[in-house]
């Protein structure tokens, strides 16, 4: 059974998320293609999920096309956005594995300029189905490729886990978003997982960026939660968002009533933190489409979108540089502006 009410963007949405959709018009004769950003974290319970239902239902509000892509096995994107499991529904592996047309998978989310390529248990087959077949880490990215015209965002909520699904995830992406929970266990993974994305970076692919650094379940009581979020903004700088996506009840319910949590409290601290995020996230966007302009004649050094990519030289440095020695002077990756920088 599929959720029939379509929600529209409330007037305090309207009022907090303000009209920025002349920021991606193409110049003339210029194909306009969605900033692909994948959402990922080998660590669980960080809020991937949380993030992509909501900041994708954010960006929507801000009347920017989004489509969000469940790549996680469990399908919890896709139940947060009002789908319950049925085993009848065409998801992202019958586009992956048997070469479903991908317009008879994108589902309406029920929010106004939002898309889902829902998700369920058989992708968990898929990650052992793809070990053997040609081109396994780019199917995805073929798949992601044929629809990148008709939206503004495309967001890949992704596995816990470094496997063929979050590769695929990787290699489609033109930048990835990192959800880093304010624990002190989240600071010691943090910096592994860059490491990895260098590595990707060297070898499936080149044009990959850091679109951000998320501080999720952020409590201002504890010292803790303060003292994790300064040593990530001294360490990683501007790649660092300036939100912060606190602890809060609410985002926590949301999910149970099949809603991002914009349409289930407006006024929580929750929805107005993922409507900032879609803000900066946008903003960073515009400064990116103004340096890609500027930089439209200097060659292969760009990535999809118009951003600066890293030399393999810095790419190979940077790897051992993010996992050792903190670098506070502004060469962490912040030429794009505001998080958007290289890996």
């Amino acid at each position: 059974m599929e959720p029939s009410t379509i929600y529209t963007v409330p007037r305090e949405t309207a009022c907090l998320c303000p009209k920025l959709s002349g920021t991606f018009t193409p110049r003339s004769g210029e194909l306009h293609l969605a900033r692909v950003i994948a959402i990922t974290n080998q660590k669980g319970g960080v809020g991937k999920t949380t993030t992509a239902v909501n900041l994708g239902a954010s960006l929507a509000a801000s009347e920017q096309r989004t489509l969000i892509i469940d790549c996680d096995p469990q399908g919890n994107t896709t139940s947060a956005l009002g789908f319950p499991k049925d085993p009848a529904r065409r998801t992202l592996y019958q586009a992956l594995m048997l070469d479903e047309p991908i317009d008879r998978i994108i589902l309406d989310a029920q929010v106004e300029g939002l898309d889902l390529i829902p998700s369920d248990k058989n992708l968990v087959g898929a990650a052992v189905e793809l070990v053997n077949l040609e081109n396994r880490e780019y199917r995805l990215r073929a798949l992601v490729a044929s629809i990148q015209a008709r939206y503004n965002y495309v967001l890949i909520d992704c596995p816990p886990s470094l496997d063929l699904l979050t590769l695929n995830a990787l290699a489609a992406a033109d930048s990835v978003l990192v959800p880093i929970q304010c624990e002190y266990l989240a600071l010691e993974g943090v910096s592994e997982l860059l490491d990895t994305l260098m590595r990707l970076r060297r070898t499936i692919n080149p044009s990959l960026a850091i679109e951000g650094i998320l501080l999720t379940m952020y409590d201002d009581r504890t010292t803790l939660s303060k003292q994790v979020a300064a040593d990530l903004r001294s360490f990683f700088g501007a790649q660092v968002f300036e939100t912060v996506i606190p602890r809060n009840v609410r985002l926590a319910e949301a999910p149970s009533h099949g809603m991002p949590v914009m349409f289930y409290d407006i006024h929580s601290k929750g929805a107005e933190s993922y409507i900032q995020l879609a803000k900066e996230v946008i903003a960073n966007a515009q400064k990116r489409v103004g340096q890609g302009i500027e930089r439209a004649d200097s060659g292969a050094g760009a990535d999809r979108s118009g951003g600066a990519t890293a030399s393999a030289a810095a790419a190979g440095a940077g790897a051992t540089g993010a996992a050792s020695t903190p670098d506070n002077s502004g060469n962490d990756g912040g030429s794009d502006g505001g998080g958007s920088g290289a890996i």
